[in-house]
């Protein structure tokens, strides 16, 4: 009895452990998901009312559910020190569902990151065009946060300097390495989660089998 006793009470300690771990995590999700809606360069490029709006999606995803796991992480740390099975079975539906949030963010990130991509190209290409016969300065915000230039083919009027990087690869560039954060930032998260969700099994099971023995 001892034995299983001090069993319980180890699992208990490393679930405590492990959530406050995950509300730390949860802090940097979202963290991470605040930098990537508010980060000024992103901001500039994406503002307008033709604008695309699926990048933000992906980030909207990440920080509710980053938010979540901080609320989840700390419930999860109260529930393992009194050693309630109420408190744990809550915690394990909660981690079930986050980690589904988690793995769409990241699954949503990697399929739609083409669709994100070719999106915000064709809102630049048009702005360009705007830019040549209404004199509108969107794409010149393009210009100015990714250093590029012009659309597939370079133009002469924007672009006198004919090395310079065309916007479309740039565009290119920039949000795949913002996708693939998302991408591997959800995915990253959901296998933490699987652990937290054995480790809160494992000890709910200990504190019913002892409550049974005594």
């Amino acid at each position: 009895m001892s034995k299983v006793q001090g069993g319980m009470k180890c699992v208990k300690y490393l679930l405590f452990v492990f959530n406050f771990i995950f509300w730390l995590s949860g802090s940097l999700v979202v963290a991470v998901g605040l930098w990537l809606r508010f980060d000024p360069d992103t901001i500039s490029l994406l503002n307008g009312d033709d604008a695309p709006d699926t990048y933000f999606i992906a980030v909207y995803i990440l920080i509710v559910a980053g938010g979540v796991m901080m609320l989840v992480g700390f419930f999860g740390c109260c529930g393992a020190v009194r050693e309630s099975q109420c408190l744990l079975g809550l915690f394990f539906a909660c981690l079930m569902i986050i980690f589904g949030a988690e793995v769409a963010a990241g699954v949503f990130g990697f399929l739609n990151k083409d669709t994100i991509i070719n999106e915000v190209e064709g809102f630049y290409l048009s702005s360009l065009q705007d830019n040549l016969t209404n004199g509108t300065n969107v794409a010149t915000l393009y210009h100015t946060v990714l250093q590029c230039c012009g659309g597939t083919e370079p133009n002469p009027t924007l672009c006198p300097d004919a090395e310079t990087e065309n916007c479309v690869e740039a565009i290119d560039e920039y949000f795949n390495e913002k996708l693939f954060i998302i991408g591997y930032v959800g995915i990253g998260i959901a296998g933490v989660m699987i652990i937290g969700m054995i480790f809160s099994m494992v000890l709910c099971c200990a504190i019913r089998n002892n409550r049974e023995v005594i």
